[in-house]
């Protein structure tokens, strides 16, 4: 049997989940058997949350981390689908192999390589480069071989042992596959779906601690970028749309010119992603310049007040 969420008809739970500016991120132990959308369907029925997404799909009989993306955070897939991915692999040899042979072959591939999708996958079957930065043998047992496995998104596991069966000779496939890590996100972090039902049902009875200390915020998904901080009198007129100035910049960390760029006001509040027009060692606070356009806004409109004066257009200089 599966692990699956208990059986139930969706209620609405209001104001029990609270969402920290509008998102929120769930870390799922996502159990065999059912899709990851399947999974995601459940969160939204258990906590009443309209918008509920997931980015890095496994496959129904893969394990382990899906990061669940709850209301505005759902905005942020097209950043995080592309986050690098950790797999614990049981491959089966299909005939004899010395442990040298094993160990000399799996060495090959680590680094670029060359994977087309199997026929069962939903996406276009052309021709792609992977990267797979780590590839370790954790333990073996006659012709079971334990992998571990860190690469970039969209990396097929279940080629990868196919491969290295061809290239030992003997032939090899994937026995079973558990998603160790999803970016920054790893095991220890997750919950499984049956955890969640309890933490919603003593949400419901009037103490709603569990449920949200298991939700992160979505600033939490972005470690890997770097960070300018604003004035809070600049961000009302980010809201509305508007470039920052660099009257409005704090402080930055380094960037260049076009990265995508973490927003934040000093009390560490996280207001959205921009793109960077000029690099950060061109800065310089208070002075004149655009520094940021934005791309992806939070907080509501209202949220912050409009108290930005000259040009509507830019932003900071209050």
């Amino acid at each position: 049997m599966t692990d699956q969420a208990p059986a139930g008809p969706a209620r609405d739970t209001g104001s029990l989940v609270t969402l920290r500016t509008g998102g929120g991120i769930l870390l799922i132990d996502k159990p065999r058997g059912p899709s990851s959308h399947q999974v995601a369907a459940w969160v939204r029925e258990m906590t009443g949350i309209a918008q509920v997404g997931h980015t890095g799909t496994l496959d129904p009989p893969v394990s382990g981390v899906l990061v669940v993306l709850l209301g505005k955070a759902v905005r942020l897939t097209s950043i995080l689908h592309l986050d690098e991915k950790e797999y614990i692999c049981l491959m089966r040899l299909q005939g004899q192999v010395s442990a040298s042979d094993l160990q000399d072959v799996v060495s090959r591939f680590t680094g670029k390589i060359y994977q087309r999708p199997p026929r069962r996958s939903a996406v276009k079957r052309a021709l792609r480069i992977r990267e797979i930065h780590e590839l370790e043998i954790l333990d073996r047992n006659d012709r079971l071989v334990l992998l571990r496995v860190r690469c970039d998104s969209g990396t097929y596991i279940r080629s990868l042992c196919h491969h290295i069966g061809l290239s030992l000779g003997t032939g090899a496939h994937m026995q079973e596959l558990r998603r160790s890590r999803s970016a920054c996100f790893t095991e220890d972090r997750i919950h499984t779906l049956h955890t969640v039902r309890d933490a919603v049902e003593a949400a419901r009875a009037g103490d709603p601690s569990a449920i949200q200390e298991m939700i992160l915020p979505m600033e939490t998904a972005l470690t890997h970028l770097p960070t300018i901080t604003v004035k809070d009198t600049a961000v009302g007129a980010l809201c509305h749309g508007a470039r920052l100035s660099s009257r409005g910049v704090i402080a930055t960390d380094a960037f260049q010119m076009g990265e995508t760029v973490a927003v934040f006001t000093a009390d560490r509040n996280f207001i959205g992603l921009g793109e960077a027009l000029m690099s950060s060692s061109r800065i310089v606070p208070g002075e004149k310049g655009l520094v940021l356009a934005p791309r992806m806004i939070f907080p509501e409109p209202d949220a912050y007040p409009a108290v930005w004066r000259g040009h509507p257009a830019d932003a900071g200089n209050a």
